[in-house]
């Protein structure tokens, strides 16, 4: 069986479960767990041999492999102690972020802190651009995503709602991502070290019920861990704990599993069954091992089910915030034409007589999800604005809207609008204040004293107009915007969209 008979079989979205292998694939700055402390340990003494005298520390004879949580342990308390000794020097900036954590009263490790820098930047290999293109077509029909990876590629990627520590309880599983080991948003939180790990597996119970939840209902592709990887030993071993190995349900659980273990060169695409040691017992799991994820994003992407996952998530949110007693009003109606006049959000009626119109409140929603509708092709969704209308005086991203919709009536309009907004903007800005400045990147413009902060705006308006700052980064850095309703947002991403799309 090859891939896309095995994925075509699925009944329900599939749920992946990413590794330090995918980022290693896809990023120029990733780590392995080794390489990541090499990397800490060389930064901080200059050389590699301190890294080696601490590995050669946690050497087990009994098998000859490293405990690599308890390297990690000696490597922060080396980095805490060395770089709080010097102030203001290399690690200057670690100690200037620490000390204004330690003000607001926040505990906080400069070994973290380091951390977190070296990997909040997401720096892409051109190489994997096709394939990256082909990984955010599949949100569509993945319910979720499990990481133990600190990085924010996958959210960056897919625009799923990240989840961390406590806030996985009691969660909406579609569209979300699980971080079971943290994030670099927030350092505190990461699993690192051999104390982290400890504090992690006392609280981890009701997580873990969570996560087994998820894997029983839903299909799992392992994508970024190699066979015998911890993880996945301690997912298999965790599940069987409570499924008895030879029952029907492990059978159904066992059809579910497959692990993508990475082949370089492979083109291979077929199924194989593989056997791992849990607990003294043998399980089997199904397994492809290849270098050709494209066609494995294909099958997912050509995975025919129902409705997609991100209508079954708003779907959830509706059934829990009626379940807890919300705002959402409901009614039982004999069909769907006496409700037609109410506000009601969902309508549900018998198989025969269903009529579905998915629909937004607003275009707000629509333009919070602009790169997810644009890179899922989602036009039955944005026909939906001929019916919203938009406000003349409102700031709407039309470009990129219309060219995944032409059957859009209002396009043509809307695009002017846009075209005029950004036009009569940039002829009122006061661009002798910067134009002058040499900027490369939108950092560089939002850190620099030279340009005054109610300038800043216009400022990257002006210089990527004029392509001295590249789309890419004006994207990133609208990936990143803290608030997606707010009207600095709407302005960026209508200079994003006419860039992208006129």
């Amino acid at each position: 069986m090859d891939i896309f008979e095995f994925v075509s079989s699925y009944k329900n979205h599939p749920v992946l479960f990413v590794g330090t292998g995918l980022s290693l694939r896809y990023l120029n700055n990733s780590f392995n767990w080794e390489g990541l402390l090499k990397y800490v340990a060389i930064d901080l003494y200059g050389t590699d041999e301190k890294f080696y005298d601490m590995k050669n520390k946690v050497h087990k004879t009994h098998d000859g492999s490293y405990d690599l949580m308890q390297l990690a342990q000696l490597l922060e308390l080396e980095f805490n102690e060395l770089v709080a000794k010097d102030r203001d020097g290399k690690f200057k900036d670690i100690n200037d972020l620490f000390y204004e954590a330690s003000r607001e009263n926040k505990s906080l490790s400069r070994f973290k802190i380091y951390v977190k820098n070296l990997l909040s930047t997401l720096d892409y290999k051109d190489s994997m651009l096709p394939e990256i293109e082909c990984f955010k077509r599949i949100s569509k029909n993945i319910s979720s995503v499990v990481t133990t990876n600190y990085d924010r590629m996958i959210e960056d990627l897919i625009q799923f709602q990240p989840l961390i520590g406590n806030e996985i309880l009691l969660s909406n599983p579609y569209g979300s991502i699980y971080k079971i080991h943290g994030c670099v948003n927030y350092p505190e939180k990461i699993i690192l070290t051999e104390n982290d790990y400890k504090n992690f597996a006392e609280r981890y119970e009701l997580i873990r019920a969570q996560l087994i939840s998820l894997f029983v209902h839903n299909p799992i592709i392992f994508l970024g861990y190699s066979v015998g990887d911890d993880n996945i030993k301690e997912i298999l071993s965790t599940i069987y704990k409570y499924v008895e190995i030879n029952s029907p349900q492990a059978e159904e659980i066992r059809k579910n599993f497959l692990l993508v273990e990475y082949e370089p060169g492979s083109d291979s695409l077929e199924i194989q069954d593989h056997d791992i040691s849990i607990n003294g017992s043998m399980i089997r799991i199904n397994k492809v091992k290849t270098d050709d994820y494209i066609s494995l994003f294909k099958a997912i992407e050509e995975l025919s089910l129902p409705v997609s996952a991100l209508e079954v998530r708003k779907v959830l949110e509706v059934v829990r915030e009626i379940v807890a007693g919300g705002t959402v009003k409901v009614s039982v109606a004999d069909g769907l034409d006496t409700l037609k006049n109410s506000d009601k959000v969902l309508a549900i009626d018998s198989k025969e007589k269903v009529e579905y119109l998915y629909k937004y409140n607003n275009t707000a929603q629509l333009v919070s999800e602009y790169f997810d509708l644009i890179a899922n092709k989602k036009d039955d969704v944005i026909i939906l604005i001929d019916e919203m209308g938009v406000p003349s005086n409102q700031w709407f991203p039309a470009y990129g809207f219309s060219s995944i919709c032409p059957e859009l009536k209002c396009a043509e309009e809307l695009k002017k609008s846009q075209a005029d907004k950004i036009k009569d903007y940039c002829e009122k800005s006061k661009k002798e204040r910067y134009e002058n400045f040499n900027a490369t990147t939108i950092d560089s413009v939002l850190q620099t004293d030279e340009i005054r902060k109610t300038y800043k705006l216009e400022a990257i308006f002006y210089f990527v107009l004029n392509d001295t700052i590249s789309l890419d980064d004006l994207k990133k850095h609208i990936d990143t915007f803290p608030d997606d309703r707010s009207s600095e947002y709407r302005k960026l991403l209508c200079l994003y969209d006419i860039k992208k799309y006129a």
